[in-house]
């Protein structure tokens, strides 16, 4: 417990006692009051100071103007033990809040632990401890076991662990080494690595989480904006009310002082908005510490109300679903040899660079000796002719598309419907088989669908600059509804366009891209989510939610958090204003003391807020 709350909670239980003080002595002795004074400045002299602060800012209609205004006409009408009761329950209320907020603010600034203190830059063989501001793109830092990686950089030298928990909740430690990037915020667990900078601090994935986290409470949701709003509205109506009673009956009917201003103050006590005004907000800072915990960063709660809606969520194809990384995943040779097949598209692709020649050589996993490959001739639109030495003796090879196979009058038939590009390979005229070279699907991709669909998504699509039947294929496999292939990034806009205008009333479109070259529609979607946002500066700036794994399934998750959230929001509304309204009334009547309008007031606020609390707590 913080301090101010450890003051607080002293100050209570000296009113507490104070006021048992009180009651003991209130047919005892004339001096019964001062202990109800006492206690009722112990627990509540800091109250009308802020009020009259507040006053003076021109915020008239606060709770603190309601407390005091209530608690002073009780103290005027003699009742003194419900005055103090009054300030007393309200001030544990206002603890109770104290500690929930702080409970869900920790679980969300738990991420400021990952903004690193200094760097170990090395300079002429000397390492000298700065700030990661002063360190330079091009920089090389070091970064020693159990500290934090300063900044976003590449591996030059040494091997580690790092762990990624406070990025993306993933628990499992990733290993790098030398040419793998790293990313700041991490922790080194056990090597020393040298790491070159590629980021200045500013612009390092650090500093863009802690940007992103640090305003996403000032992004209020419509809950919040219509709770705000109420509470200016209601707050002077209930006041002027409060204000008939105390005045009306007495002068026109003759009715008694102290009944008629005990029912006003007991009124006020009532209409206090703070069940609304804290438990609301409260409700929506544990959604997006709950959401935090899982690796989901979203930039506001006006956003978490909008992923409850998601009804149609429509995915970019690669590096969403796909890994966007090329892999060998058939091999066809003619002779039922696939060894001696890959090794000879391997030994072919020696000198590319191209991804497909990458992902051969990959799957091949042996060394190739530059001597074993004589000639290469990179053949425009078809493919490769390659001279190699193999086994002691020359080969003469044609890699590449059927149109080199034509051109070269080797006889095979055109393999069709396959995900993937087709590599045929022939000797002279002679067919050998073909490999299939395709984008592989995310390991996580089926089981995000699947949740999706658990959680109500009705409508899912995806979008791809591939050929319609690569979309086809992988949209088939996964078990989305549509793909649309053959689109430029502008096109993708018009199909999401489209879509929204698709949509039913009151629900919202989620787009998921990787945040680099799908900044459009990321932006135009009502609720835009990027994918693998680490170290990507388009993911964090375009989109409205970062899952900071490259695990689409967290969009389930999410929409589950969001749903949740916006159900405990609907119930402390309809419960708050329920309790006060039906209290508010049997007050006016006279048939509620200012016992129940404690209880209407701080009682309500309690509960609201426990169960706001329930939303920082989220279980798959």
């Amino acid at each position: 417990m913080e301090k101010k709350q450890k003051v607080m909670a002293k100050r209570l239980i000296v009113s507490a006692v104070l006021m048992i003080a009180g009651v003991i002595l209130e047919k005892q002795s004339s001096w019964a009051w001062l202990p109800y004074v006492l206690a009722y400045l112990a627990a509540g002299y800091d109250i009308p100071l802020k009020a009259l602060r507040n006053i003076k800012n021109g915020q008239i209609f606060d709770e603190n103007f309601l407390m005091t205004i209530a608690t002073f006409g009780a103290l005027f009408v003699g009742a003194l033990e419900e005055a103090v009761a009054v300030m007393l329950f309200y001030q544990i209320g206002e603890l109770f809040n104290d500690y929930a907020v702080g409970k869900s603010r920790k679980s969300i600034t738990a991420l400021m632990d990952i903004n690193p203190d200094y760097a170990n830059l090395l300079k002429d063989g000397q390492e000298e401890q700065v700030d990661p501001y002063e360190v330079q793109v091009g920089d090389m830092i070091v970064v020693k076991p159990g500290e934090k990686v300063p900044l976003d950089g590449v591996v030059m030298k040494g091997s580690s662990t790092l762990d990624t928990k406070a990025l993306t909740g993933e628990s499992l430690p990733v290993e790098v080494e030398e040419g793998q990037d790293v990313i700041s915020g991490t922790i080194n667990l056990n090597g020393v690595l040298e790491v070159k900078v590629t980021k200045l601090f500013d612009d390092s994935t650090v500093a863009k989480i802690l940007e992103l986290v640090e305003n996403a409470s000032s992004r209020k949701s419509r809950a919040e904006n219509f709770i705000t709003k109420f509470a200016r509205v209601y707050t002077p109506i209930v006041v002027f009310l409060a204000l008939f009673f105390a005045i009306v009956p007495p002068v026109f009917f003759n009715q008694e002082w102290s009944v008629w201003i005990y029912r006003a103050c007991s009124f006020l006590v009532v209409s206090c908005p703070c069940a609304l005004v804290i438990s609301v907000p409260l409700s929506f800072f544990g959604g997006l510490g709950a959401a935090s915990k899982e690796g989901i960063l979203l930039k506001g709660s006006n956003y978490l109300e909008a992923v409850a809606g998601l009804e149609t969520v429509v995915f970019d194809k690669t590096g969403t679903l796909t890994t966007g990384k090329f892999q060998v995943t058939e091999i066809h040779p003619e002779n039922g040899d696939s060894k001696e097949l890959i090794k000879l598209a391997a030994l072919g692709e020696y000198h590319s660079n191209h991804p497909i020649a990458s992902s051969v050589k990959e799957a091949y996993g042996q060394e190739i000796l530059a001597e074993q490959v004589c000639e290469t001739e990179e053949l425009a639109g078809k493919g490769i002719h390659a001279v190699v030495m193999d086994a002691g003796r020359q080969r003469n090879l044609f890699i590449g598309n059927k149109k080199l196979m034509d051109s070269c009058k080797v006889l095979c038939q055109e393999v069709k419907d396959i995900l993937g590009t087709v590599l045929y390979v022939a000797e002279d005229n002679q067919y050998l088989g073909y490999i299939v070279i395709a984008d592989t699907i995310r390991q996580d991709a089926p089981e995000a669908v699947k949740r999706l669909r658990k959680v109500g998504v009705e409508k899912m699509v995806m979008l791809t600059g591939d050929r319609q039947e690569v979309g086809n294929a992988v949209a088939e496999k996964l078990g989305l509804d549509q793909a649309y292939g053959n689109l430029l990034p502008g096109d993708k806009v018009d199909k999401v366009e489209e879509l929204l205008k698709q949509r039913p009333e009151g629900k919202a479109l989620g787009f998921v891209g990787d945040g680099i070259n799908d900044a459009p529609v990321l932006a135009r979607a009502d609720v835009g989510i990027a994918m693998g946002g680490i170290g990507s500066d388009a993911a964090v700036e375009a989109a409205d939610m970062v899952i900071m794994t490259d695990e689409p399934s967290k969009i389930g998750d999410a929409i589950a958090i969001a749903r949740k959230t916006m159900g405990i929001v609907k119930q402390n509304i309809v419960f708050a204003i329920g309790i006060k309204v039906l209290v508010l009334i049997l007050t006016a009547l006279g048939m509620a003391s200012m016992w129940a309008a404690v209880f209407a007031d701080v009682g309500v606020s309690v509960l609201a807020i426990m169960n706001s609390i329930r939303a920082l707590y989220y279980k798959k």
